[in-house]
């Protein structure tokens, strides 16, 4: 099935060359669709959730939302999303970073000089007042780049985090649409059972990380999760033997979860082992 990550500028027409590819693909194109079931696992209004994603959010707003939760929530959401269906183009969210490392999915950036994106944005609106809707373009550059920074620790504008880089000052929309469908159709993004299965595992252990930070008593765990078709293994350590025995539990209501292999350790006995 056909897996696109994209990223693009405001003012850069990458709404426009995300769908034309949905539609010649038949597939759909995702973006606000995460929202609402985000602002359900944050407890937090969508407008918040919003707001949160377009640099838009007031003090408050920052300080009384989960940073990490956001984070691990929209990667959960982010792999159920790309598991759906025949196909789906994910704008935004992340993706380009989360899902990279599937071998079928296909990184997309659609970019334009600043000028040129601030002349697009005065057409669409209608007006010749420049000041306004630059400090909104750059405020929207702002907000993407902070997200990729603070939950990745990646540099959003980097070429090598995509497969293909289009810049619509000199190449079309059109132009772009068939770029992308040329990787689609591309031997070395062709989805197979390895790659099918890798993407689940990064699906389940999304799910995993998701399901421990909605849990109270595991909501704090900062521990490794590797998973394998169905079968997890956990280290690092654990805040003692019963939060140890919450994390198991979380675990065995994850659905997907087929076995788990618990080499997590209590500091104690870490530091038995240092000392040994």
């Amino acid at each position: 099935m056909p897996l696109i990550a994209m990223t693009r500028e405001m003012g850069s027409l990458g709404k426009d060359v995300a769908k034309g590819v949905g539609e010649a693909l038949g597939i759909p194109v995702i973006h606000h669709e995460i929202i609402d079931s985000l602002a359900n696992k944050m407890r937090v209004r969508k407008s918040h959730v919003i707001r949160l994603l377009e640099g838009k959010a007031n003090i408050f707003e920052r300080l009384t939302a989960d940073k990490t939760s956001l984070s691990i929530f929209t990667a959960e959401e982010t792999f159920q999303m790309a598991l759906m269906g025949k196909g789906a183009i994910i704008r935004g969210w992340g993706a380009t970073h989360l899902l990279r490392h599937v071998p079928h999915a296909i990184c997309v950036r659609v970019c334009a000089p600043m000028p040129l994106r601030v002349e697009r944005m005065k057409e669409r609106l209608n007006t010749d007042d420049a000041g306004p809707i630059v400090a909104e373009i750059e405020m929207s550059d702002e907000a993407h780049g902070a997200i990729m920074r603070r939950h990745f620790g990646v540099d959003w504008h980097d070429a090598e985090l995509y497969d293909v880089v289009l810049n619509t000052e000199r190449v079309s929309v059109e132009e772009c649409v068939e770029e992308v469908l040329n990787l689609v159709n591309h031997p070395d993004f062709k989805e197979t059972d390895a790659s099918h299965g890798m993407l689940e595992d990064f699906a389940l252990q999304a799910c995993i990380r998701s399901a421990l930070r909605a849990n109270p008593d595991t909501s704090g765990v900062r521990i490794n999760i590797d998973v394998a078709g169905k079968h997890v293994t956990l280290s690092g350590l654990a805040n003692g033997a019963q939060e140890m025995r919450e994390i198991e539990r979380v675990l065995s209501q994850v659905p997907g979860v087929a076995e788990v292999k618990n080499q997590l350790r209590v500091p104690s006995e870490a530091r038995y082992k240092l000392d040994g």
